[in-house]
């Protein structure tokens, strides 16, 4: 439960850190499409999609998402917000995150490649680690509790979508260069990454019982689906069984648990 304890000067920086890297983020990523400079992140996916490609329409959910991270920025400065355990241990990880995120944009306009796949992959990192190390009190949080809503669901959508996108950012740079091993086919490379996903999709929901981290992921790899079905059908329906696997698995994992157990997990946490 959000603590009533006010923010200390230096959290209170670090709050607003945390909001200028929110809006850095949206501004970059929305005034990068507006004013057509460079590549959009589509098309820097598109760029070299030869391998795995996910539909356009995907890439709508930045709009969810930016939504999410600026209701969790904003909240943070509002005078009302305690400094709670979840805000002080995602603060400057999630920092870092919107900070990448928004730099990623500049990088694929850019065509950066080897950037991109640092960024991307740096920000699922900062995210993807307090999410696991604070797992117990994720799952303690009740289901009407501020920080469930408006600190847990804005960065587990981030993380969701990063998780998709991360392996598909590596993938498309290596096929555009020439560099995806010859080992195996590219069919099989690309089923690999959506076996991979859902692996980590799924055991991460295990961890932190929350079904917000997956729907980025099955919605991912639903747009794998819709691009992939005219050119690659053994490809596109792997990936539409990966999409249900994630969302029918996220389901079970965050709604068939019993609340006490979870409270008891978190104390020994």
């Amino acid at each position: 439960m959000s603590s009533i304890v006010r923010p200390t000067p230096a959290q209170m920086t670090r709050r607003l850190i945390v909001l200028a890297a929110a809006v850095f983020a949206i501004v970059v990523g929305q005034g990068q499409m507006a004013l057509g400079w460079g590549q959009t992140a589509a098309e820097f996916s598109a760029d070299s999609d030869a391998t795995l490609k996910v539909a356009g329409y995907a890439f709508a959910i930045w709009g969810v998402i930016y939504l999410g991270l600026l209701v969790y920025a904003v909240r943070q400065v509002l005078p009302q917000t305690g400094e709670s355990l979840l805000i002080h241990r995602f603060g400057w990880p999630s920092a870092l995150a919107l900070a990448g995120i928004g730099l990623w944009i500049i990088a694929a306009a850019l065509d950066g490649e080897i950037a991109t796949i640092v960024l991307i992959f740096g920000s699922l990192a900062v995210l993807l680690i307090p999410l696991l190390q604070n797992a117990g009190a994720i799952r303690a949080l009740p289901v009407r509790e501020r920080d469930r809503w408006m600190v847990v669901w804005p960065l587990a959508l981030l993380a969701g979508w990063l998780t998709v996108a991360a392996p598909l950012n590596l993938i498309t740079v290596a096929t555009g260069n020439g560099d995806l091993p010859a080992v195996l086919p590219p069919t099989l490379w690309a089923i690999i990454a959506v076996v991979v996903v859902v692996g980590v999709a799924l055991a991460v929901t295990w961890r932190i019982r929350t079904v917000a981290y997956a729907l980025p992921v099955a919605w991912g790899l639903l747009g794998a689906f819709v691009a992939e079905q005219p050119r690659n059908t053994t490809l596109a329906y792997v990936a539409l069984a990966a999409a249900v696997a994630v969302l029918v698995g996220a389901i079970i994992l965050s709604l068939g648990l019993r609340r006490g157990v979870e409270r008891r997990d978190a104390v020994h946490s």
